[in-house]
This record gives structure tokens, C-alpha cells and sequence, in this order.
């Protein structure tokens, strides 16, 4: 009896896939340094992957004859072609390979597929020159005070100075020491930074008026949870009042000394886009008596007075550098006496509003823009009250690197003193452009103009004043810097006589 008809395809397609393993390594074996030596050559896109190809043709045929035939040599291939011993050696061997392709489950990398690798750059082999510091823009290291940093400046120059008020004309030679310091914390959280600088004069030469100055002020930050900022600022400032303020009096030897004390508080609170601050500012003015060319004095302690504002922000949060806001604030003087050497009493009440955008453009720009409304009103009844619009910005532009212009507009009602005024408004512009006009050489412009206006019931005319002055910079080094200054300022009056004022100066100044 003969054996059954073996129908099992198991040992031929076994066979078949032995053979089949066995050809495609020896064509990879056998072609890989041709391809090697083709890689630099351009090959068609629709090459890749012919072994792969190739692979799967010959899988394809075991699987059909499996099914069908075991004698069956053929099958169509992934391409179309037939999947055969002549088709496999008649294929390119291994085309220019890209990254992804599938040869042999592994992606062959170009920079080995190269017989010359590529030579690195002289910017790659070497390493790169780190950007020296600008001098003018270098920071001292400062002096360490426990967990503080401060930074200290002293400035010491010569100045010469002509004021010429109708045909009246004074000249003066000086002495100024400029001294100047900042005191910062250096926590992991919350921060106070203090700030001081103050102005001694000493007359060598020629008849004018001193003008020393200090100002002291602190801002304690607080970081609070739930995006909670609070600021917590006290200051002090003393100067000696101008001879062209208004309320200056007339052919004294030494206006007053004006001693301000200020202090407030502040919190600042983010409600998703919505974002809302509250204010609180107290300021107390200590006036001295002014002293006459003929050595008597004036007492000016009905000007001494307290002034309390209370102010809200809120502002909706369209983006992190566009900000629209409103603002109302709410404000009371009182004076310590009732009434002034005049008799008038002039405590009395302040209000405020108006609308703006906040700006943050990063370095290039960045401040507020305000409009709205502002009105004072007095106890005593013959003072009329003064209402004005206000147009308030803050803005630090730079328009190229190495430039900052500074603009700032102020509106403000300014009270006064004279029997019978209630005051004016201050619209006040300055406008202030630093340029590095060379690594360690720095030149400031500054220009400005204040309109004092008057009511129209007022027997005090509109006063215009103007104001330029430019400097320039010289950083010797990190510590030491050679300042000049030259200036000159406008006072105009409708009625009487105009006022001048020129400035120069040159110092040396050293900073740690």
C-alpha cells in the first residue's frame, strides 16, 4: 500500500522561506559596498526601500502557495512586479537611504553612509567670544550688608550759574556734592528697596541763592497668596523752596526750607482678566520761615497741612501687555490752623476719575496713557473751586538699542497762598532722551514746559516755563565717571518780567 498524498504546505513553505532568508542576506552582504559607493549619487524617489520591497514579495509568494499551490513560484509584489531570485539581483542593491528607511529594521545615519565627513566651521571649532560688557551700562558689584546689597555714589563738581529777572542780573560760582545710594534686599521672597539722594551747595564766588536737597523714600513688596501684591512705601523730602514758584515770597535772602513726609499703602489683586488695586497715601508739609534781605523773617506755618488720598483701580486684562483701566480717587487737606495769615480757610476736599491703558512691549515700550477729570473745593466761600481736565502718561519708549526716551504729562491743581487765589493748574510735559553714543559715552537731552493756568477770576496771570538741559557721561571705568551738564531755563509771564536761567557744569563721580 502506497503512502497518502502528503497535502500538508508546512515543509516546502518552510523550505521556500529558508531559501528565500537566505538569498536576500547574501544580495545585502554582497551589495553593500556598492552601496556605499553610490550614496553620493542622486537615486529615484521611488527606489527606497528595495530590499524591504523585495522582502515582502517574497513573503507574499510563500503565503499564496501556501493557500493555493504549493508549486506556485510566483505572487505579484507590493510594487506590481513578481517576486523572484532574477527580479531580487536585477533591483538596485541599497539606493541612497534617507532618514526612516527600513533596511533590515535599522536607519542607517548620512554622516556614516560618508566617506568624508564634514569638516566643522571655525565658529564650531573654536569657542565662541563672549560680548564685553558696556561701561555705561555695567552695574557695580555694590557692598553687601547682610542679606542686602548696597550701591553708593558721591559726585563732586564745579558749576557756574546767571539768572537774569527783568533787569536784574546775579551771577554765582559753586560747589555741589551729589550724594546718592540704593539699598536692595536680596530675598527669596518679598523685596524692600530704599533710595536716597541729596544736593549740598557752597557758593565760591559771585551773589545767589543755595539750593540743598535730600530725598529719602522705602517700598517694602509683599508677595501674598492668591496673586496678592502689597506695597507698603514711606519717604521724606526736604528742599528749599524756588524764588519763581508762585507762592515764593517777593526780595527774601532764603525762601522757606519745606520738610514733606509721606507714607501709604497699597494692594493689588488679580481676579483672573480682572485686576484691582487700592490705594492709601498720607503726605504731611512742614514750612520754615523765610528770611528777608533786610534780616527779618517770615513766618510761614499757616501753609503747614496734612493731605489723605484714598484711590481704586480696575483694570481688564485683554492681554499681558494691553490693559485698560478706571481709576476714582477721593482726597482731604487740612491745615493745622483754620485759617491762614490772610484769613481764608483753606482745607477743603478733592476728587478725581478717568480711564486708561496700561502698556508692556517688553523693553521697546511700556507705561500708562490717562484721561479724565479732577476738581478741588475749599471751606471758605470766597475761594473758588477749581475743576479741570487731565491728561496723564508715563511712557519709556526705546526705539533702537542704546536709546530711551522718557515722556511724562502730568495734570495736577496746585493750591496757593496769596490772599484771595485759590490756586492753579499745573499741566506739566518733560520729555527726557539718554543715547550711548559710544560703549563708555552717554548723552541725556532733556526738554520741558509747565503751564501754569490760572481761573479766568484769578488776578494772577498764566505763567509759561521751559525747560532744556543736556549732558553727557564719560564712564572711566566701572567706578568712576567724568558727568558735564549744561542747561538753560524759561520763565514767561503775560504781565511783568520774564525770568532766565543758564547752567554748566562738569564733576567727577564715584560710584561702588
Amino acid at each position: 500500500m502506497g503512502q497518502p498524498k502528503q497535502t500538508s504546505s508546512v515543509t516546502p513553505l518552510r523550505a521556500m522561506s529558508c531559501a528565500v532568508s537566505f538569498a536576500v542576506l547574501g544580495t545585502l552582504f554582497l551589495s553593500q559596498p556598492a552601496a556605499l559607493a553610490q550614496s553620493a549619487s542622486p537615486q529615484p524617489a521611488n527606489s527606497r526601500s528595495a530590499a524591504s520591497q523585495d522582502n515582502r514579495a517574497a513573503n507574499n509568494a510563500a503565503s499564496a502557495a501556501g493557500f493555493d499551490d504549493e508549486t506556485d513560484d510566483t505572487a505579484p509584489a507590493a510594487n506590481g512586479t513578481t517576486a523572484n531570485a532574477d527580479d531580487a539581483q536585477q533591483r538596485p542593491a541599497i539606493p541612497d537611504a534617507q532618514a526612516g528607511d527600513d533596511i533590515t529594521g535599522s536607519i542607517l545615519d548620512e554622516e556614516i553612509r560618508r566617506l568624508n565627513t564634514r569638516e566643522a566651521s571655525v565658529d564650531e571649532a573654536l569657542p565662541r567670544r563672549r560680548a564685553a560688557e558696556s561701561a555705561s551700562t555695567a552695574e557695580t558689584p555694590g557692598i553687601p550688608i547682610g542679606t542686602f546689597v548696597l550701591r553708593p555714589s558721591v559726585t563732586q563738581s564745579i558749576n557756574t550759574e546767571t539768572t537774569k529777572d527783568g533787569n536784574t542780573r546775579q551771577r554765582r560760582a559753586f560747589l555741589e556734592t551729589d550724594a546718592a545710594a540704593t539699598l536692595t534686599s536680596d530675598w527669596g521672597r518679598h523685596q524692600l528697596t530704599v533710595t536716597s539722594e541729596g544736593a549740598w551747595q557752597k557758593n565760591v564766588s559771585g551773589e545767589g541763592e543755595e539750593q540743598p536737597s535730600f530725598k529719602i523714600n522705602s517700598d517694602l513688596r509683599l508677595d501674598l497668596p492668591d496673586d496678592t501684591t502689597s506695597h507698603l512705601i514711606a519717604g521724606y523730602n526736604f528742599y528749599r523752596e524756588d524764588t519763581d514758584d508762585p507762592d515764593a515770597i517777593a526780595d527774601a535772602a532764603q525762601q522757606s526750607d519745606v520738610q514733606e513726609f509721606s507714607a501709604g499703602a497699597s494692594v493689588q489683586r488679580d481676579f483672573g482678566i480682572l485686576r484691582g488695586t487700592t490705594a492709601l497715601a498720607l503726605t504731611r508739609s512742614i514750612y520754615s520761615d523765610a528770611k528777608l534781605s533786610n534780616g527779618t523773617t517770615v513766618s510761614l506755618s499757616d501753609r503747614n497741612q496734612t493731605t489723605g488720598t484714598l484711590r481704586g483701580r480696575v483694570g481688564y486684562e485683554l492681554s499681558p501687555a494691553l490693559i485698560p483701566f478706571i481709576e476714582a480717587n477721593i482726597g482731604r487737606t487740612v491745615y493745622d490752623e483754620t485759617q491762614d495769615s490772610a484769613g481764608y480757610e483753606r482745607s477743603g476736599h478733592s476728587y478725581g476719575a478717568k480711564a486708561g491703558v496700561e502698556v508692556d512691549l517688553g523693553e521697546k515700550l511700556k507705561g500708562e496713557v490717562g484721561v479724565g477729570y479732577e476738581m478741588a473745593n475749599f471751606e471758605d466761600s470766597r475761594l473758588s473751586s477749581i475743576d479741570t481736565a487731565t491728561l496723564d502718561a508715563s511712557l519709556l519708549w526705546s526705539p533702537i538699542r542704546g536709546t530711551d526716551v522718557n515722556l511724562d504729562l502730568q495734570t495736577s491743581i496746585q493750591p496757593s497762598t496769596t490772599a484771595g487765589e485759590s490756586g492753579y493748574v499745573s499741566h506739566a510735559l518733560t520729555t527726557t532722551v539718554t543715547h550711548q553714543l559710544r560703549d563708555n559715552l552717554v548723552g541725556t537731552m532733556i526738554g520741558g514746559v509747565i503751564w501754569r493756568d490760572y481761573p479766568t477770576d484769578s488776578t494772577i496771570n498764566d505763567e509759561l516755563v521751559y525747560t532744556a538741559a543736556t549732558g553727557l557721561t564719560w564712564n572711566i571705568n566701572r567706578y568712576l565717571d567724568l558727568t558735564s551738564t549744561l542747561g538753560y531755563e524759561l520763565t514767561t509771564r503775560k504781565e511783568g518780567t520774564d525770568s532766565q536761567q543758564w547752567r554748566a557744569g562738569v564733576g567727577l563721580k564715584l560710584k561702588r
